[in-house]
């Protein structure tokens, strides 16, 4: 089983002083996620929490919209030509009866690329696949204040980034700011594969009363993932794409970048931000 840290050597430089040393980096190895025997997808991940991985990757797609659709998840025996297991396989076997949408390699790449397909092809991929309409009733609503306080809980808790320094996190807060699942990766996009997969899983789908939080920007990926498990708000450290933000707005997705202290940009979905009305300044230009 692959580990999520390994210790390489490195020369260390520091004010004219080298010294020799190991270092501790995160893992990253591939995953092939197979559905149903026939293989999907590979991503490269940080090992560990891949069944939750591959089963949140598949509401992304659409395929799964709660735990009865999921049958099991598998490692695949037998992953290399001399028959040993490498861990970085896995197979989803679907629920006898589950109805599976045209995964063709064209929305294949849109759901595993950090760009995808521009403009209104992904747009429509999404409404077309969404399962769980964000129609969060009655609508969250919480304060500039509290969502401040999300990016140091979220960094609180990112275990291996303390070790590694080279991990992203994704984290799922209730709407009074507790926290309710934290994971990291390499990839944030399988960060937040691997707490919506967890939340299937525990039969938690949709997360309509949920705040997604993530380290770094938000991309139409990430949006998009929020929106098939029913996530009504999604906030970033850092930007949003254009894309993710035409996706919000459509979708109803409450989107808020640059997070950082008590600063922040909410792009799409302002009403469930508790803006006292004293406070709103409107800027024109």
């Amino acid at each position: 089983m692959g580990r999520v840290t390994e210790r390489r050597k490195v020369i260390r430089i520091r004010d004219g002083r080298v010294s020799t040393r190991p270092d501790t980096l995160v893992a990253e190895e591939p995953l092939e996620i197979r559905l149903n025997g026939k293989p999907l997808a590979i991503t490269m991940r940080t090992p560990g929490d891949d069944f939750a991985l591959a089963a949140g990757f598949l509401v992304s797609e659409g395929v799964l919209g709660g735990a009865d659709d999921l049958q099991n998840i598998v490692y695949c025996a037998g992953a290399t030509a001399d028959g040993s297991n490498t861990y970085n396989v896995v197979d989803v076997r679907t629920t006898p009866g589950v109805v599976l949408p045209d995964i063709t390699l064209e929305r294949n790449v849109y759901t595993t690329s950090s760009c995808g397909l521009c403009g209104k092809a992904s747009l429509d991929a999404v409404r077309t696949t969404a399962r769980f309409p964000i129609a969060d009733t009655p609508p969250l609503r919480l304060t500039p204040e509290l969502l401040s306080a999300l990016p140091d809980r979220l960094r609180e808790d990112q275990r291996v980034f303390d070790r590694t320094g080279g991990l992203h996190a994704a984290a799922l807060f209730d709407e009074e700011g507790q926290l309710v699942d934290i994971r990291e990766d390499v990839g944030r996009h399988n960060a937040v594969d691997k707490l919506v997969g967890r939340a299937l899983q525990n039969g938690d789908l949709p997360l309509s009363r949920s705040v997604l939080m993530v380290s770094g920007r938000a991309s139409f990926e990430l949006a998009q993932k929020a929106v098939m498990a029913g996530i009504p708000m999604l906030a970033a450290v850092s930007a949003p794409s254009s894309l993710a933000v035409d996706l919000a707005a459509e979708t109803g997705l409450t989107l808020i970048g640059f997070l950082r202290g008590s600063s922040m940009n909410v792009y799409a979905g302002e009403h469930r931000v508790a803006l006292q009305a004293a406070t709103a300044v409107s800027q024109q230009g």
